[in-house]
């Protein structure tokens, strides 16, 4: 660490928002401040055979009814405990909510039959007739809410059953088929782990007197070993697809009869569409189509696009209850017109010339255009770049990474995540790439960009490619926004004979800064997809002069924030170091040198700068080192330029200037010397739909290295979960996550750790544990790097600190050093008499060095503490 100096510093599956339902048997009953709850098995529609089906249900009773009340419906794989925080909310704002679990899942008995109007529709027609029956609800006043499968079961209630008065659906869809198989091309990836989602862990016959409630459980199926709780007509159909990547006829039927749009004709109920801007399964094409059909025969629709979606199952879930509040009110309490106004969450806003920083702001206008253009302003851009023969592997291997179900809103969402993901999602042979002019001034997409392409198959007869729309920045950083594409199956084809198609590219919300270049990429694989087998080559060029069409939108600014902050880090740097794969688009690097001199060194940097667009500074000229067996605390007010520095460290975000060495190595993405460090930066982002412990294998494999190297059993003693590190992640609280996140970091116990704000939600007993962990990590030659602003606990925990302001290094030394330096001393002429007089009073005396409060030194040192809104 460098002397003292001083110088003038926010994770699946299916994001829920859901919950319904209604009983017969009451179990439990409990109060709270507002509302009381009564948990109850419902009867709900038998199957085929006769078997009887209970629904497992809680409904939630308000303090003053008679009221409105909202069924809420389930996410698929989830059960009623996931609509526990929108079920509340709702009861505290005065409605009767009922709360289910859909058949085939959790307590609830039966098969999944898939959002069948015979099944499970029918279950929530008999929960309605259970609320109209309940003296405290208003018969006449009963809304349906859901997300992801939740939400296409609203859809389709209030289009079978005209009860509904009010609808509120969440990311979903409206056609399946298309969701599933868009233009004919299988999504195997999403599929594949949706369908996982049905089977769940059962209790065999042999075991269920060892078990304390499974007396409890309903016995009305029996689960399949390879269909897992799907009804037999399901499953068999759903098999066929996954061997041939094409529904058959019993598969589409299945997906017809649970698609919204067999009935949007029929939906008479105002409706409330939130769709999330992160969602590679249900895009918001699908909204779009929602909305459309709705509103064609006069029913009011609101249209919301959103952060988040099942992409990114973190965020937005605020929003779409929020909207789905005011909903409800405007339509039980108010009125509602079927002119509506759309909101929408901008990305990549730059909000301040000045600080050049990028942000999320809300947007809204009067009402909602589409996504198409036939209603929008346009812009039209000519692409340039010659026909390019591209290759299509056998097998489809390698294939390029662009979704990764529940992780790819989280990947997209910083720019500087880009360096470790465009290598990934566009293998140079295999892709195309054609560039747009520099943008002269900031252009909002709003919706789904077009553009007119050649394709020339060499031999074969059909050709598959993946089709997207990425923003080249002026620093040469790539960004595929919400890591979206457009897979595009094309039949028909004479071979040598070039067809010209139009391609919709994917439907986004993303500014493009001025000074940056929009990017066409046709590409031939994708790993979330099914690709034909056999080698192909085609050759892709550009039509009519190359226009591409861009919708975009007038809006005001309604409300406006920070950065999206949530990252996988620890999923990215494996990733960046598994696969070191260069872009389609050269890019120009800084060429960096080993540091044999600095070999033993865990971290050294030099000169350190990271500017943004608009010439913003986040770290301006910083330099420290960081010694072994040291703990070092990375200080700073918010703003001040600490996580920025953390990213470049673990290799997320490239420098602008400055040399950062890890044990003497340069760190850029996928640098082999980033398998020595862990981190846990911006929170943690896990596979929601999986345990604790499933996500900590899941992580050690994408590294790449043996399992016997993972130190499992240290790492899990570390998290201290107990028993609920076999339960899935979305059932944890914050704290639960962050814990395991730090269990994450520290597997393969590296060399070096890097932990952002680690104890943010732990409780003060857990703070203090992860203290002497890190405490003791550092004692075994290890070193720790750990940014936090709880100040008392970094005097606790760090031997060393780094204090940042504005970018800025103020101060780096020890935490002696550092508190020590200044205070006041009481000096007097004869010590020993001083000693002894006060010892004749009674006093004892102990010599002590001065010392002031790290809190004091650290204000001190900021001077006001004013930050850079």
């Amino acid at each position: 660490m460098q002397r003292l100096r001083s110088r003038k510093i926010l994770i699946p599956l299916i994001a829920v928002l859901v919950v319904v339902v209604a009983g017969i048997t009451i179990a439990v009953s409990r109060s709270s401040n507002r509302y009381r709850t009564i948990d109850s098995f419902v009867t709900g529609t038998p199957e085929p055979n006769g078997t009887a089906v209970k629904l497992d249900t809680t409904l939630y009773l308000p303090d003053r009814t008679p009221a409105p009340a909202v069924l809420l419906a389930q996410g698929f794989g989830g059960d009623k405990s996931d609509l526990a925080g929108t079920a509340k909310t709702l009861a505290e704002h005065g409605y009767v909510v009922l709360a289910y679990t859909a058949r085939g899942f959790g307590r609830s008995g039966g098969f999944i039959h898939f959002d069948s109007p015979k099944y499970e529709v029918h279950d929530a027609e008999l929960l309605v007739d259970h609320l109209q029956q309940l003296p405290q609800v208003e018969k006449d006043k009963i809304a349906v809410a859901g997300s992801s499968y939740g939400g296409g079961l609203a859809l389709l209630l209030a289009g079978y059953d005209k009860r509904i008065k009010a609808v509120a659906a969440d990311i979903t869809w409206n056609d399946l088929q298309q969701a599933l198989f868009p233009n004919g091309v299988f999504k195997k990836l999403w599929t594949g782990t949706l369908f996982g989602n049905g089977f769940t862990a059962t209790v065999p016959p042999s075991l269920r007197g060892l078990i304390a409630d499974a007396a409890d459980l309903p016995v009305s199926r029996q689960d399949s070993v390879s269909c897992g709780r799907f009804a037999p007509d399901i499953c068999t159909a759903y098999q066929a697809a996954a061997r041939t990547g094409v529904p058959n006829a019993a598969l589409q039927k299945v997906m017809r009869a649970a698609s919204p749009a067999s009935v949007l004709n029929r939906i008479t109920a105002p409706t409330l569409l939130t769709q999330g801007e992160q969602d590679s399964l249900f895009p918001l094409t699908q909204a779009d189509a929602n909305a459309k059909g709705i509103a064609k025969d006069g029913t009011p629709v609101r249209v919301v696009w959103r952060p988040g979606g099942h992409d990114n199952s973190s965020r937005g879930g605020d929003v779409a209850t929020g909207a789905m509040l005011d909903w409800f009110g405007s339509v039980f309490h108010g009125s509602v017109s079927t002119k509506q106004p759309f909101e929408f969450s901008e990305q990549g806003a730059l909000l301040s010339s000045s600080s050049g920083r990028l942000r999320q702001q809300v947007r809204q206008a009067p009402g909602y255009p589409g996504i198409d253009g036939t209603q929008q302003k346009t812009a039209t851009l000519n692409l340039i770049g010659p026909p390019q023969e591209i290759g299509a592997p056998a097998g489809g291997t390698p294939a390029a990474i662009t979704a990764i179900p529940g992780l790819s809103g989280i990947l997209s969402e910083f720019g500087g995540l880009t360096d470790a993901t465009a290598a990934l999602s566009a293998i140079p042979s295999q892709t195309a790439g054609f560039l747009s002019p520099k943008i002269t001034k900031s252009l909002l997409i709003s919706g789904s960009s077009s553009v007119r392409i050649t394709i020339t198959a060499r031999s074969s007869t059909d050709a598959t490619v993946f089709v997207a729309l990425r923003d080249l920045g002026s620093d040469g950083t790539v960004v595929l926004p919400a890591q979206l594409v457009t897979p595009i199956r094309v039949t028909g084809l004479t071979p040598g004979v070039p067809r010209t198609i139009t391609v919709p590219l994917p439907s986004v919300v993303r500014t493009v800064q001025p000074g940056h270049r929009l990017v066409l990429t046709v590409a031939t694989t994708d790993f979330a997809y099914q690709v034909p087998q056999n080698a192909r080559t085609y050759t892709i060029g550009l039509a009519d002069g190359g226009a591409l069409t861009v919708p975009t939108i007038n809006a005001k600014v309604v409300r406006s924030g920070h950065p999206l902050a949530w990252l996988i880090v620890g999923l990215a740097v494996a990733l960046a170091t598994a696969l070191g794969v260069s872009f389609v688009i050269r890019r120009r690097r800084r060429v960096l040198k080993s540091r044999p001199d600095l070999a033993d060194v865990p971290v050294s940097i030099e000169s350190l700068v990271k500017e943004y667009a608009g010439g913003y500074r986040a770290v301006d000229d910083v330099s420290f080192r960081v010694e072994r067996g040291q703990v070092v605390g990375l200080l700073g007010p918010n703003g001040a330029g600490k996580t920025t520095t953390l990213r470049v460290l673990v290799g997320l975000i490239t420098p602008t200037a400055g040399e950062l060495h890890v044990f003497g190595e340069p760190v850029v993405p996928g640098a082999p010397v980033l398998a020595r460090l862990g981190a846990f930066i911006e929170g943690p982002g896990f596979l929601p739909h999986l345990s604790g412990r499933e996500n900590l294998r899941l992580y050690w494999a994408a590294t790449g290295r043996r399992t016997d190297e993972a130190d499992f059993d240290t790492a899990l003693e570390i998290a201290g979960l107990g028993a609920s590190i076999d339960r899935r992640v979305k059932s944890y609280s914050h704290g639960m996550k962050q814990r395991l996140g730090i269990a994450q970091a520290m597997l393969g116990l590296p060399e070096l750790l890097v932990l952002d704000e680690p104890t943010n939600g732990l409780d003060p007993p857990q703070i203090a544990e992860m203290r002497e962990v890190l405490q003791r990590y550092a004692q075994t030659g290890r070193t720790v790097v750990v940014s936090s602003h709880l100040l008392a606990e970094v005097e606790q925990t760090c031997t060393h600190v780094v204090v940042m302001h504005k970018g800025k290094l103020v101060a780096a030394g020890s935490v002696v050093d550092i508190a020590g330096a200044g205070g006041v001393q009481l000096s007097v002429n004869d010590p020993s008499r001083a000693a002894s007089v006060l010892e004749a009073a009674g006093i004892t005396t102990t010599l002590v060095p001065a010392r002031r409060a790290l809190e004091d030194v650290f204000l001190g040192l900021i001077g006001d503490g004013d930050e850079d809104k």
